[in-house]
């Protein structure tokens, strides 16, 4: 079962993903404001491909932007490509 963890020093900030206590992927993201933050970056380990560990990432992303009130700008280009797929999350974007 994936795990996923979110780290933040108040200026940047990180998604981490695990898998059986192992490191399965990563997201970084930058924050633009009070309300906004940027993807800046996402990595799955080769080891776990197949597997949802990038789509997991960007999910929870998207789930603590909802919790909070956020909006995201995905500047990652796998980030990027998750929100345009799925319409349904499209609603925290950034315009």
């Amino acid at each position: 079962m994936m795990e996923i963890l979110r780290d933040d020093n108040g200026k940047k900030g990180q998604f981490t993903a695990t898998i059986n206590g192992e490191q399965a992927g990563l997201m970084t993201y930058t924050w633009a404001g009070d309300n906004r933050f940027i993807i800046d970056h996402t990595e799955a380990n080769p080891a776990f491909s197949g597997q949802g560990v990038g789509k997991g990432l960007v999910m929870a992303a998207v789930d603590f932007a909802r919790e909070n009130q956020f909006k995201i700008l995905p500047l990652c280009p796998y980030a990027k490509t998750v929100f345009e797929r799925n319409a349904d999350i499209r609603d925290v974007l950034f315009r």
